[in-house]
């Protein structure tokens, strides 16, 4: 349970990338499945070329947030549907991914140095104290994102979300606005594909498969059971969400569910947070959504 406590806290940076495009801009970016990878990708190419792990980790970073413009570009300029934009980019990034890798489908990273090797040989992981680690910097980079969208560029990307026409109509570059957010979420998404790859000690081509929909459970199920009445609270449900989700993925393991069941019991648990907070029963329990108020930038 341990284990699935750390991936949580991992799942946690690419949950917060999610929670910018489904929650903050409205858009659905399937870009994901593809960011995801082509940061695994970046920083196991990188680090087996010899490059320091952290500045692989970084460039994986920069990789997925250019895949995010590219999704950007395409529906704002190319006048392209979202939902089809994110398809065409992670259809590309298939491609691009096998090429990163040198045309392999797996590369592995047992016996690099990667950011957790001082913690595996520290004897940390699999532990309170990397669960510690972890957690940190989950909070921290969820404070960072907190602080985002509280700035004037952070309140525009918020109107943008909530009423389009009505922030346009006040000289906000819309366009802009949603080629920012998912190139910072893609880059978000990637860095996770990055530090996941040194976590389990290789990157794979498929690494990223039906992430989006972890992604969305996790904001889902958080906010389900905290609710998000303000910025802070809803990415504090956000992170929270990733570590529930993967506990809940772990006990379906060990309640004798084969891996090839989990994409089931994903949908199962998106289907439910979605679904159990609508009944009169459970309403009561709810807590109030967050309201913004991004034209006088408060928060109610």
């Amino acid at each position: 349970m341990v284990v699935a406590v750390e991936l949580g806290l991992i799942y946690a940076v690419m949950a917060l990338g999610v929670y910018l495009t489904f929650r903050i801009l409205d858009f659905p970016d399937l870009t994901v499945d593809g960011s995801f990878t082509t940061g695994g990708a970046t920083a196991a190419t990188l680090i087996i070329s010899g490059t320091p792990p952290l500045l692989a980790t970084a460039m994986a970073g920069v990789a997925g947030l250019l895949a995010g413009v590219i999704t950007g570009l395409l529906h704002t300029k190319g006048r392209i549907n979202g939902l089809l934009a994110g398809i065409l980019t992670q259809i590309g990034l298939y491609s691009i991914n096998l090429r990163i890798m040198g045309d392999k489908a797996n590369l592995p990273l047992l016996r690099e140095d990667t950011l957790l090797t001082p913690l595996r040989e520290a004897g940390l992981l699999g532990g309170l104290g990397a669960i510690a680690i972890f957690a940190v910097g989950a909070l921290v980079l969820k404070l960072i994102l907190d602080w985002f969208l509280h700035t004037d560029t952070g309140l525009a990307m918020q109107a943008t979300g909530d009423n389009e026409e009505m922030i346009r109509s006040l000289g906000v570059s819309t366009d802009r606005m949603k080629v920012l957010g998912l190139a910072l979420s893609n880059g978000l998404v990637a860095v996770c594909g990055a530090l996941i790859a040194q976590y389990q000690g290789f990157s794979d081509i498929g690494m990223g498969i039906g992430l989006i929909v972890a992604g969305l459970a996790s904001v889902i199920i958080g906010q389900a059971i905290i609710g998000q009445r303000t910025i802070f609270v809803a990415t504090l449900a956000v992170v929270l969400g990733s570590v529930l989700y993967r506990v809940f993925i772990q006990l379906a393991l060990e309640s004798g569910l084969k891996a090839n069941d989990m994409k089931l019991v994903s949908a199962v648990l998106v289907v439910l947070a979605l679904v159990l907070p609508q009944w009169s029963v459970l309403r009561r329990f709810r807590p109030a959504r967050r309201v913004r108020a991004v034209t006088t930038g408060a928060e109610a």
